[in-house]
């Protein structure tokens, strides 16, 4: 049973039923269905790993080309204070690369995700309150699950739930329970799993039923030739400050969805926390959108604040059949779009427990270095943001730690999901090596570019740093989809190990040549010898520097 019908909760279930096809699932949603379009939930954006999850992994291909649009990419505009985007510097790509990515419409998205779970036999209850429900532990120790072996053999429900649907009671039980029922959390509410973490930031958003064409604000023939094709709209598009960023995100339905993340201590919520304080925030900060905004007032379709957004959980998978997916468990940032991601690596990881189970296997062990992996995925991914927002405001340091931010996350993470590694324990020990040095050096990294920010010039040209221009970096795009043995993946990530390295050095050197005072000792620990003899041409030309300084 699945307390939750959102994305993640119908995506696991779209997932388990492709892998067992007579298992019996239900998915209790406590919103009636059909869901409303363009403002129903965010978290629009969908980036490599969440893609490949929605398009290959659950074979939802068709419905994502013909109903959602196919992303442009990310792009950053360092607009602080401007009203003019071709003014300052833009990253980007000019062209599509290899690996697709969406925008989704989430209530189109969820509606269809609905119909198509009924129709393979999914038992989709919408309108059903959770009121109240019993874990298998609980039913144990108070008799109600039957004495001796008896609650571990199949046909013996273990976990209970009480639902209202149209004030009607109604009770079901089995024998996994998922908790996929969003900040709610009703697992880890009951299990104190609650967990905060370091990275102190609030969001808000809104949607607006019209679309916001950036390629409009611009009558510059140079800037408008600049991407082929020329649909910057297409993005999802970053207007970018110190201690902020804003979205722009198109929806198929016809809307945009538009936010602010922002540094609690920098950007406080209360400067943002209705629509009207929210333009006078855009007004101050981002003109040119605002200006945009004034004339489509009428067409708001609603408003979110969200203080304190990221935190962790203790627990995620348990031995007692039992899990948390999506935003019931962890929940990093809306930077990168990671939230489906985690999703899909939340539900292979238990659609694999729950395989595991009806083989009869013991699932305790899988579930402990499951949880041991995910949650190191978590800790990877969070230093990505935590203390990191005063660089959007650096046009010099955030394109390269962008860059940096992708090659970790298509060199490891990636490879680790497109082929099909996750849960391979064998490969992952014999990995070990690469993925601790990896994951340290990405560690070291995100403290050395923070560092390098607080004392670079910030200098914001009038030009576009192109990410398709890169071919090392294309083509590390087009990689992930290719299909590899296990010598071939192992040789992969050690080739990814060794360019993270030579891309380590080239940017600390590149910083040295110019601020010889910051510190490298800790890169150093990790690289050793490579960071004096290990410099390539990886980052863009127009970020590189004379590194002749650098001893």
């Amino acid at each position: 049973m699945i307390m939750g019908g959102g994305l993640a909760g119908l995506s696991l279930a779209l997932q388990l039923r492709k892998r067992f096809p007579t298992l019996e699932i239900v998915v209790l949603e406590r919103l009636r269905h059909p869901v409303p379009e363009a403002a129903h939930k965010v978290g629009e954006s969908s980036v490599e790993i969440g893609a490949h999850y929605f398009d290959s992994v659950l074979g939802l291909r068709d419905h994502l080309n013909e109903h959602q649009l196919k992303k442009f990419g990310f792009r950053f505009f360092f607009s602080e204070g401007s009203e003019h985007l071709d003014r300052v510097l833009e990253l980007g790509a000019s062209r599509y690369l290899s690996t697709p990515s969406y925008q989704l419409d989430r209530g189109i998205f969820e509606n269809f995700l609905a119909a198509h779970a009924q129709s393979l036999g999914i038992r989709f209850v919408d309108g059903a309150v959770v009121s109240r429900f019993a874990l298998a532990e609980e039913r144990a120790a108070s008799g109600g699950d039957g004495a001796g072996n008896k609650a571990d053999t199949f046909d013996q429900p273990r976990h209970e739930v009480v639902y209202d649907r149209g004030g009607v009671e109604h009770t079901l039980s089995s024998r996994w329970l998922v908790d996929a029922s969003g900040r709610a959390g009703l697992i880890k509410r009951k299990l104190d799993l609650a967990e905060a973490n370091a990275h102190d930031a609030n969001a808000i958003w809104f949607r607006i039923g019209a679309r916001i064409d950036m390629d409009e604000w611009s009558t510059d023939a140079e800037w408008l030739s600049r991407c082929d094709p020329p649909y910057r709209w297409l993005s999802t598009n970053h207007l970018c400050g110190e201690g902020y960023w804003a979205w722009l995100i198109p929806l198929s339905s016809g809307s945009h969805s538009v936010g602010i993340v922002a540094d609690a201590k920098l950007h406080p919520l209360k400067t943002m926390n209705s629509f009207e304080r929210a333009m006078e925030w855009f007004h101050a900060h981002q003109p040119r959108l605002a200006r945009e905004l004034e004339g489509k007032r009428h067409l708001l379709q609603d408003f979110v604040a969200l203080k304190r957004f990221s935190y962790g959980c203790k627990r995620v998978f348990s031995g007692a059949r039992w899990a948390l997916t999506g935003e019931a468990g962890v929940f990093l940032d809306p930077f990168y779009s990671p939230g489906s991601d985690f999703i899909a690596i939340a539900n292979t990881y238990i659609t694999e427990l729950v395989a595991k189970d009806l083989a009869g296997e013991p699932i305790a062990p899988y579930a402990r270095l499951y949880e041991q992996f995910y949650f190191s995925f978590y800790r990877s991914t969070l230093t990505l943001y935590t203390d990191q927002y005063a660089m959007f405001g650096d046009p010099e340091v955030l394109p390269v730690k962008v860059i940096w931010d992708y090659t970790y996350y298509w060199g490891v993470l990636c490879q680790l999901f497109f082929q099909k590694r996750l849960t391979d324990l064998t490969v992952m020990a014999r990995m070990r090596e690469e993925l601790s040095l990896t994951m340290a050096l990405n560690d070291a990294m995100q403290k050395f570019m923070r560092e390098w920010s607080r004392v670079s010039a910030k200098r914001n040209d009038a030009l576009m740093l192109d990410q398709a221009s890169l071919d090392w970096f294309a083509e590390l795009n087009r990689g992930l989809r290719d299909e590899l043995d296990d010598a071939g993946f192992k040789a992969r990530l050690r080739a990814t190990t060794a360019q993270l390295k030579s891309l380590a050095a080239e940017i600390a050197l590149t910083a040295l040549a110019e601020h010889p005072q910051l510190d490298t000792s800790e890169i150093r620990a990790v690289l050793g010898d490579d960071l004096s003899r290990s410099a390539g041409a990886l980052l863009f030309p127009a970020v590189r520097r004379d590194r002749s300084a650098a001893a």
